[in-house]
């Protein structure tokens, strides 16, 4: 390399993103939202593997998806096999289930999950390349109960969070052979009308046209909104169940709109499916949605197993409470150490780590760079600290602390004993 070439400055790949520090308190506040809900309705914590063989996300999704025929991130690993990042989680979990033998003798099991879910897609505001979600997945229970108690879940969820404008949107697609009855319908419908379908719909047509039902184009919605509802060819024991899960949110207080043409993106769904949809974020206005899933499982090579499921995505959600400024950031210091700079640091880390040890929960932050005691408070204004710790040689010399209140005046000052030190900075923490 010559002396005067630069080396090319490497930056993130399009349609990935950095979580800067003045935002990860944002995502950390929503984990912990989240992670609490899940667990009031004893659900439990799963982990799996980012990557998996490509075969469980075709099989799963299906193969005319558009997840799987445009969005998968596919490779070849060294061995040969064929490995995708996971472009959604439940097939990841149905897997880990079964491998595991979860489910056994009829278990029950409700389990949940996050981390990041990669799609090729065309970034914009709300949806990136990478992705973070959240899973909710309840085996074993095939009454409308659990369909029920995920979407009073995640309404329990979007109250803690605080969101406006949110609607649930539902509806059930039957059993396996009461759609493949209304996809030959379908078919039929949308071709006696095949001059006005788009490129997307063509292409659906034979494969999927349950999925031209989801078309965004606005040209396509006079067909779309004319086309035959598989309401008029459930079974009687799927209209049973819709009925019942009406029934339950009636009861509990959640409104819900019946979208007919609601049908999700992936195959793997049966029964109910849900949406629940923003206003605040133009077209990307999914924030999270599911259903249920009964064959899943013995297709992926398990014993017959009724489940229910949902996905929520946190970047859209985080969007949104920035957009509507919903949240504040709680301080990111509460007390900022002052100190002489003619006092050795090596004194200033002994009382700073006795101080950690009484006081685990207190942020506490040590100005590291010599300065005059003016500097420091200001700092210690800037970053909204609660409270000033003062150590110069008087305090070290009679083994004391002196806490000043940067915002409580009639607090103002005080010189203390190490254990009545603790003791006050309890009171407020």
């Amino acid at each position: 390399m010559g002396k005067n070439s630069t080396r090319k400055k490497v930056e993130r790949l399009r349609g990935m993103y950095d979580v800067l520090p003045s935002e990860v308190w944002i995502w950390q506040r929503m984990e912990k939202i989240v992670s609490q809900v899940f667990q009031s309705y004893s659900f439990q914590e799963i982990r799996f593997p980012v990557v998996e063989e490509t075969a469980l996300f075709t099989t799963a999704i299906g193969e005319a998806t558009d997840v799987v025929e445009k969005e998968m991130f596919s490779f070849q690993s060294r061995s040969g096999l064929p490995i995708s990042l996971r472009p959604e989680g439940t097939a990841g979990c149905v897997r880990a289930v079964i491998q595991n033998d979860l489910c056994n003798r009829g278990t029950i099991q409700k389990l949940w999950y996050q981390g990041p879910i990669f799609r090729y897609e065309r970034p914009q505001k709300g949806r990136n390349r990478q992705f973070t979600q959240y899973g909710a997945e309840i085996f074993n229970v095939s009454s409308p109960q659990a369909d029920a108690e995920l979407i009073l879940m995640s309404a329990r969820l979007w109250k803690k969070i605080g969101l406006p404008n949110i609607t649930l949107e539902i509806n059930s697609l039957g059993t396996g052979q009461a759609r493949l009855e209304y996809r030959e319908v379908l078919i039929t419908y949308f071709k006696s009308h095949i001059d006005q379908l788009d490129k997307d719909a063509l292409s659906r047509l034979e494969t999927n046209p349950l999925r031209i039902l989801d078309s965004k184009n606005p040209k396509m919605q006079e067909i779309v909104q004319n086309a035959p509802v598989l309401s008029d060819y459930l079974d009687e024991e799927s209209m049973d169940h819709f009925e019942q899960l009406k029934s339950i949110l009636d009861e509990c207080g959640i409104k819900y709109v019946v979208n007919q043409k609601l049908v999700r993106g992936l195959d793997y769904y049966s029964r109910t499916v849900f949406e629940w949809i923003t206003s605040d974020l133009g077209s990307q206005g999914t924030i999270c949605g599911g259903g249920r899933y009964d064959s899943l499982v013995e297709l992926q090579g398990g014993k017959p197993t009724p489940a229910v499921g949902f996905a929520m995505g946190l970047d859209r959600i985080i969007e949104l409470i920035k957009d509507l400024n919903l949240w504040q950031p709680d301080n990111q210091v509460d007390a900022y150490m002052v100190i002489d700079k003619e006092i050795h640091m090596k004194h200033i880390n002994k009382i700073s780590e006795k101080i950690r040890s009484a006081l685990p929960n207190l942020n506490l932050l040590i100005n590291q760079n010599p300065s005059s005691f003016k500097a420091q408070f200001k700092k210690a204004d800037k970053l909204s600290a609660d409270f000033a710790i003062i150590i110069g040689e008087h305090e070290i010399k009679n083994e004391s602390i002196t806490l000043k209140s940067l915002n409580d005046k009639d607090f103002g000052q005080k010189e203390m004993k190490f254990d009545e030190f603790v003791n006050t900075l309890n009171q407020y923490k």
